[in-house]
């Protein structure tokens, strides 16, 4: 196809183009460019112990243990006042 016809015909040949097609468009009666679909970016599934090469030692009781500190921040706070 010519640079000129594929001008009013851009939608189109994208459209083409992602559906698999190889679109080449001319110049002169010479290929000068070629349209293709992009490839989405894969995803990496997520790993278990991703982390693992940091050496973390994180005990459980930083995620499990209550907070006397927050739990107090909380109870005084205006914004979410819990007592009436």
């Amino acid at each position: 196809m010519n640079i000129a016809e594929a001008k009013s015909k851009l939608s189109e040949l994208v459209a083409r183009a992602e559906a698999g097609e190889d679109v080449v468009i001319a110049r002169n009666g010479k290929p000068a460019a070629r349209i293709t679909a992009v490839e989405p970016p894969r995803k990496v599934p997520r790993r278990l112990g991703a982390w693992d090469h940091l050496n973390l030692d994180i005990p459980d009781s930083v995620f499990f243990d209550r907070d006397p500190e927050l739990e107090e921040a909380v109870e005084n706070s205006m914004i979410f006042p819990l007592k009436p």
